[in-house]
């Protein structure tokens, strides 16, 4: 990332901390700023937006229920294109934000050779190399800004299609509807591990925390460069921890058992 853009970035950061602000608590580490968060949402809302106007224009005999949300058929035609304009504006300073973190190096070729490990869960807590995002993420990541581009050179082309060879429109559908179909698929992928799949995780981009626990479990690189401490020692610890305090319920239980006898 160029020194101009990190200057941009940290200057926006500033300004997005002074209007809203993230606490905390105890046992708790600072996952994602305010800046981030709301760069977060408003690509989420403009994606959302574009996806249904997109479904109720390119496919009204079966979503003609959606054109109704955006006041009819011309109506969604017209705010589509707009919904995916917001859509790349937003990611673009989006990008510029997770550029540096996103950058592909061989820990995550070495996540994406156990990502099989990692679907299933065999493992209680990922490798030490997993910084602040996996291999997963990034491919995530990567997959948004290629069709980013693709929305974007497309969208135009159909948006403007009496200045372009009908051909070229055509293909530009074809692109356009697959770009989507790529988006919608991380996008499902993106909300199941964000929230069912891995607990705590939502919480980072509400409130902009995530417990040291979640942070050692899923990303112990990054828990080590922002606390000093050992990822394995940790969780080992706590472990420890909760074997104990089970063992001391077990022992209360069987101590009332013998008293109410």
């Amino acid at each position: 990332m160029s020194t101009s853009v990190e200057r941009f970035d940290e200057r926006a950061r500033r300004e997005a901390d002074r209007v809203g602000n993230t606490t905390v608590r105890r046992g708790e580490l600072l996952r994602h700023p305010v800046y981030t968060r709301v760069l977060h949402w408003l690509v989420a809302i403009a994606f959302v937006l574009s996806l249904l106007s997109g479904f109720a224009v390119s496919s009204p005999w079966l979503f003609r229920f959606l054109a109704l949300i955006f006041g009819g058929g011309p109506m969604s035609r017209f705010l589509h294109p707009w919904f995916g304009l917001f859509f790349d504006i937003f990611f673009l300073f989006q990008f510029l934000n997770w550029c540096a973190p996103m950058v592909w190096t061989q820990a995550d070729r070495r996540w994406l050779k156990r990502i099989k490990a990692y679907t299933t869960n065999e493992d209680k807590i990922e490798p030490e190399d997993v910084g602040f995002f996996n291999g997963g993420q990034k491919l995530y990541f990567w997959a948004i800004v290629l069709s980013g581009v693709l929305f974007l050179i497309t969208g135009l082309l159909m948006w403007f299609d009496n200045a372009v060879w009908r051909w070229l429109v055509a293909v530009s559908y074809v692109i356009h509807d697959l770009a989507a179909l790529l988006m919608l698929a991380g996008f499902i992928i993106h909300i199941y591990e964000g929230t069912a799949a891995m607990p705590g995780t939502f919480r980072a981009m509400s409130d902009g925390t995530v417990t040291e626990k979640w942070a050692w479990t899923h990303h112990p690189a990054w828990y080590r460069a922002v606390t000093g401490r050992d990822p394995r020692e940790d969780y080992e610890a706590s472990k420890r921890r909760q074997n104990e305090r089970e063992r001391a319920i077990d022992a209360w239980e069987r101590k009332e058992d013998v008293r109410e006898r």
